[in-house]
């Protein structure tokens, strides 16, 4: 069984993220003095990448070795965290005056020694050493840069530090734990506690280049320069990264990958102050009439009035975004967050809604700076009229339910509800086009939580796929059609739920009305119908929890037209 490795140096020497091939899910953290350790005893590493200069010229042009010049302008303003690294003799220097004036001696233009550069140079010398003593593991060591494999993994130049002015910088710690986890790397992993002798920045730097050893092992491997040089003592020189395995975005969007735990949990990271932390109303034991613990999950409180905000922020903050800007078929829900998602990020929006949407979900879409363009009886319709406008305009598609990106970002909705209610028994999700039950039940898939899928009798486009075993076209007529209206939910959002999601309850309309008059009444909650099914599976005994069940129940749509909820009221 062979191992990689991805090394930084650390306090204590060195810190290394090791991967065996017998726990390929499970990166070992250890801390040691010397870099030859690595290579010693009976099994040495198939590929170690390390972030530290290998390969020194015996002149430098320019702003340091190649490598160097050659990143730098990829990091955005992170390009001051790759230091100019100088001549093999200047590097040999043990005292910092004797490194600079070897060092102005032997570049062109002449240039000193940075004292973070100079602190470099001990580690720089131990590899050095072992790579010119033991040719063979030329082959197999290879110099990575943290911030360069950080920016490939995102697609872009980082936003924030790893440190200012010395200390750890929480925002940047977050964007790349969030990196690596959407990379693959355990989330307990990624958040444990450094081993001692090293920093949290360091482990950090270990993991990011433990990523590229892997994408290196696999034959994915991107150098600068391409191809490497090489130095007089025949030592490579070049900082490597790698070549992303994923398709282009609008594709990668569509694809039909099951969402993941690391997914979600980097989705968190993603849109962690942008979307709210919605709470919960607890009801207790015996409350509504019911044997059960109820309490309510009050996602109607989310910005743009429902849990789409959470999908529609986590599409923006993944993928480029063309100049036409975002467009999306919406039924008025998705609409909104997408325009208000949007307007915050200075983004354009065009938003094709149905002919059913209500006028208040529109005049949201329109109040949040987007286009709304409306035609078409049904959502299937908005989303045919989408698609020509993307094809035509290059816009990039956000879609309500059938893209990864929307799936994961609606799974934080589960990931919160787990932090808050760690107890729960079963939550009740209602369904449209299913993003939003996706991603909860691809959060609690493994544990003991049951999600149950609630439909209106008249929509019920989840369970006939359940009950096919595939997705299958339905056809739809509901007082809650606007946004749980979906025709059929697509073989991403099947294969997500079909191992994952209990069972689906189905509600009739009267239940989802009395729904939300007692939702207005009780707790003065202004809810649509859409917003209330799950409440109304809960009155209506569509569920009926066993006694004592601890049942949590989501409330998840707020743009409701006040007219209407005051006749459903009166």
């Amino acid at each position: 069984m062979g191992w990689i490795a991805g090394v930084d140096g650390c306090k204590a020497g060195w810190i290394a993220a090791i991967l065996g091939d017998a726990t390929p899910l499970r990166p070992q953290l250890r801390v040691i003095s010397h870099f030859s350790e690595l290579f010693a005893g009976s099994a040495p590493p198939d590929l170690v990448a390390v972030d530290m200069p290998i390969g020194l010229p015996d002149r430098i042009v320019g702003s340091g070795r190649g490598p160097e010049q050659a990143v730098r302008s990829l990091l955005g303003e992170r390009q001051s965290s790759v230091f100019s690294i100088p001549s093999r003799s200047a590097v040999q220097a043990a005292e910092y005056l004797e490194a600079c004036g070897v060092a102005v001696g032997t570049s062109e233009p002449p240039r000193k020694v940075s004292k973070q550069g100079f602190f470099l140079f001990p580690k720089i010398r131990e590899i050095d050493g072992l790579l010119r003593q033991e040719p063979v593991w030329r082959e197999h060591v290879y110099e990575t840069h943290p911030e360069l494999a950080f920016r490939t993994m995102r697609g872009a130049p980082l936003l924030s530090p790893k440190k200012v002015r010395g200390a750890i910088n929480p925002e940047g710690m977050a964007e790349r734990r969030a990196l690596l986890i959407a990379a693959g790397l355990p989330v307990e992993s990624v958040h444990a506690r450094p081993p001692r002798g090293a920093a949290a920045d360091d482990m950090l730097d270990a993991f990011a280049a433990l990523i590229v050893a892997r994408h290196i092992r696999g034959g994915r491997g991107k150098p600068f320069p391409d191809p490497p040089g090489r130095d007089s003592h025949g030592l490579p020189i070049a900082i490597w990264t790698f070549a992303p395995d994923r398709p282009a975005y609008q594709d990668r969007a569509m694809s039909d990958r099951p969402v993941s735990h690391s997914m979600i949990e980097a989705a968190a990271a993603r849109i962690a102050g942008h979307a709210r932390v919605t709470p919960i109303m607890r009801l207790g034991k015996g409350a509504l009439g019911s044997v059960g613990d109820i309490s309510l999950k009050l996602e109607c409180l989310q910005h743009a009035g429902s849990f789409k905000t959470r999908g529609a922020f986590n599409n923006l903050l993944s993928l480029p975004v063309p100049a036409a800007g975002v467009s999306a078929a919406s039924g008025g829900n998705h609409g909104a967050a997408v325009a208000y998602a949007a307007r915050e990020r200075g983004v354009k929006a065009t938003i094709f809604v149905p002919e059913i949407s209500p006028a208040a979900k529109i005049e949201a879409i329109r109040r949040f700076g987007a286009e709304a363009v409306v035609g078409g009886a049904q959502y299937d319709d908005a989303q045919a009229a989408c698609d020509r406008f993307v094809a035509e305009n290059g816009a990039l598609k956000i879609h309500p339910f059938a893209a990864v990106e929307t799936i994961a970002g609606q799974g934080t909705l589960g990931r919160e509800w787990d932090l808050q209610e760690p107890d729960l028994d079963t939550v009740l999700v209602a369904v449209g086009g299913g993003g939003l039950i996706s991603g909860i039940a691809s959060w609690f898939a493994g544990s003991k939580v049951k999600v149950v899928g609630v439909e209106p009798a008249g929509s019920r486009a989840l369970q006939a796929a359940l009950e096919a075993k595939g997705p299958v076209a339905v056809d739809v007529a509901s007082v809650a059609a606007d946004s749980l209206g979906a025709r059929n939910v697509g073989q991403l959002v099947y294969d997500a739920c079909k191992d994952t999601v209990d069972h689906v309850a189905l509600v009739p309309d009267a239940a989802i009305t009395e729904a939300q008059a007692r939702l207005w009444r009780d707790f003065r909650l202004a809810v649509e119908p859409g917003g209330a099914a799950a409440f109304g599976a809960l009155i209506s005994g569509a569920y009926k929890p066993a006694p004592g069940e601890r049942l949590g129940v989501l409330v998840c749509g707020a743009n409701v037209d006040l007219a209407k909820l005051q006749a459903i009221v009166a």
